[in-house]
């Protein structure tokens, strides 16, 4: 069951990500984070992994190390912790991009199982993006990408690989079938 913690973080999320939208749409950002928080509960994620499925982004895009600490305050550690591991860059401006793909890809196997789910969620819905939005308007899908197209299917790839086999399930089986089929065109 959820608690009225959840209806806070998803306030706080609303408030946080308020202004943005997703790469190169006018589509909310908050979307994106719902889509996230309802994979890890649809995918047997408690209530603590559906509130940092909610602030997953929260660090990275507003506020670093100051945002995870008003997130531990409010929500508590293991939420915290969970965001934390969800992030892959503290700084602004941001490491170069496959410097921080390559860390975020080495880190995978040291996580704990709980947080793969949050993590696997968020790539989950990113790759399901990316695919439709692929499929409306082509190859033009991967200028948002600072990756570009090779570097963001690689990137996917890797992902889809690494998830198979150290969170292997439904959830992992859908990134691999997303993931192959912007990958075969």
């Amino acid at each position: 069951m959820l608690t009225t913690r959840y209806d806070e973080a998803l306030a706080y999320a609303s408030d946080l990500h308020r202004t943005q939208v997703r790469k190169g749409t006018d589509i909310p950002y908050l979307s994106h984070l719902l889509s996230v928080s309802a994979l890890v509960l649809k995918n047997g994620g408690d209530e603590d992994q559906a509130i940092a499925g909610l602030l997953h982004d929260a660090v990275e895009d507003q506020g670093g190390a100051a945002t995870l600490d008003k997130i531990r305050h409010r929500f508590g550690d293991r939420v915290a912790d969970f965001v934390a591991d969800a992030t892959d860059s503290w700084s602004e401006p941001k490491p170069p991009w496959r410097e921080r793909k390559e860390a975020y890809i080495a880190s995978i196997p040291a996580r704990s199982r709980e947080s793969l789910l949050i993590s696997l969620a968020d790539k989950t819905d990113n790759a399901r993006s990316i695919l439709g939005d692929y499929r409306q308007i082509g190859d033009q899908v991967w200028d948002r990408f600072s990756g570009g197209s090779d570097g963001t299917r690689w990137y996917y790839q890797q992902l889809s690989e690494l998830f198979s086999k150290y969170y292997p399930g439904p959830l992992a089986a859908e990134l691999a079938r997303t993931v192959d089929q912007f990958l075969a065109d």
